[in-house]
């Protein structure tokens, strides 16, 4: 085993040291958010809203941070196997600063509450206004709080991971050959992510549900910090991976995200263009409303098998040494099918025997001919 990086106990210092990392990290983000350029996107709304023009700069944000920290580890010898040797104490910062964030949105959107609005009085109802959020699209200076947090939160995650790779650098002097792949894995997801990014402004969290703790904590948290597991294992193995396992493993990958992205950006730009080609053809409809074009006439919800197909093959990169990497899948494999099934609710008390006409046209879920 190489000598990994050990972790630091949390302190006064290293919480500090952590504190004006994501400060400065969440402000740098922010910044870039307001004044880089972008495409102006119109999103959706819920019924009976009047949508808005979002500016979609994402791609910016990411290309920006590559020159900052290529640059910064080229011309200053900046290392970010800091971030590794201080995980601890950055975890506990970003909770706090989620419950920080939290409180302010929640005080903020109901002293912006109109008198005659329905206000939360007992102390369950103050939590759940915690925990679901008091406005649906909080602005500041013209940004749109709940779309930007997916930046630090991909972004940062992005950084996690690279982190690995600066570790076992540091370490051994090299980059095993499974490592690379999980970088290049996770830049390629990440890459295709900003192309497509105006996908973002058609999911359910954007466009019904309000921005309160269950979706901050996730974005600050739950996504950077639980989804950068597989590293820790991958980090700490040395010997190659044999090529045809990780050819296996590659092909899983390719497969999966052509799979989810595509399966999205079908879904995203019938909503947009009714007529717009889907596979070369015109998009085919049932009953005049539900798409049976593409993916969305194999399969119903093609997107989350992708989407299992691709985290498992960032967990396969740490081999099997320890199951903890996989835990991330085996989430998803739980979270996506109920997802699915509640989807499928919703769907069926919106379109009644309509929905049920489409089930028989796309007869499988995720997984043909078995689920």
């Amino acid at each position: 085993m190489p000598a990994v990086p050990v972790l630091s106990p949390i302190t006064g210092a290293s919480l500090a040291w952590a504190a004006l990392v994501i400060l400065a990290f969440f402000a740098l983000l922010f910044a870039g958010a307001w004044a880089l350029p972008g495409k102006r996107v119109l999103g959706f709304s819920p019924p009976n809203e009047k949508p808005k023009y979002y500016k979609v700069n994402g791609m910016a944000l990411w290309v920006a941070t590559h020159f900052v920290v290529i640059g910064g580890t080229i011309a200053l010898d900046w290392s970010l196997t800091a971030v590794i040797e201080n995980f601890w104490s950055l975890f506990v910062v970003a909770n706090v600063l989620a419950l920080g964030w939290t409180w302010v949105l929640v005080s903020a959107g109901r002293r912006r509450l109109p008198p005659e609005a329905p206000h939360a009085q007992t102390l369950r109802q103050r939590i759940a206004e915690l925990w679901l959020g008091s406005e649906l699209n909080p602005m500041w200076l013209g940004v749109d709080l709940k779309v930007w947090a997916y930046q630090p939160s991909l972004i940062g995650m992005s950084l996690l991971h690279v982190s690995f790779a600066y570790a076992q650098w540091d370490a051994t002097g090299t980059l095993t050959l499974q490592m690379i792949a999980y970088q290049v894995f996770w830049w390629i997801y990440m890459t295709t992510h900003y192309h497509w990014e105006s996908g973002v402004l058609s999911m359910w969290d954007v466009i019904a549900e309000k921005f309160g703790f269950m979706l901050v904590w996730g974005d600050l948290v739950l996504v950077p910090f639980f989804y950068s597991l597989g590293g820790w294992y991958l980090m700490r193995v040395t010997e190659p991976m044999p090529m045809p396992r990780l050819a296996a493993i590659t092909a899983m990958f390719a497969l999966g995200l052509w799979i989810f992205r595509t399966a999205n950006a079908q879904k995203d730009r019938f909503k947009r263009d009714p007529k717009a080609l889907i596979w070369g053809k015109p998009p085919e409809l049932l009953g005049g409303r539900l798409l049976v074009s593409g993916w969305w006439g194999i399969g119903r919800k093609l997107n989350y098998t992708g989407e299992i197909m691709v985290y498992s093959s960032f967990a396969l990169c740490s081999g099997t040494g320890s199951w903890v990497p996989y835990l991330l899948p085996l989430w998803l494999c739980t979270l996506l099918p109920h997802r699915a099934w509640r989807d499928e609710q919703r769907c069926r008390a919106k379109y009644g025997e309509l929905w049920d006409a489409y089930t028989k046209r796309a007869k499988f879920r995720m997984i043909p001919f078995v689920y």
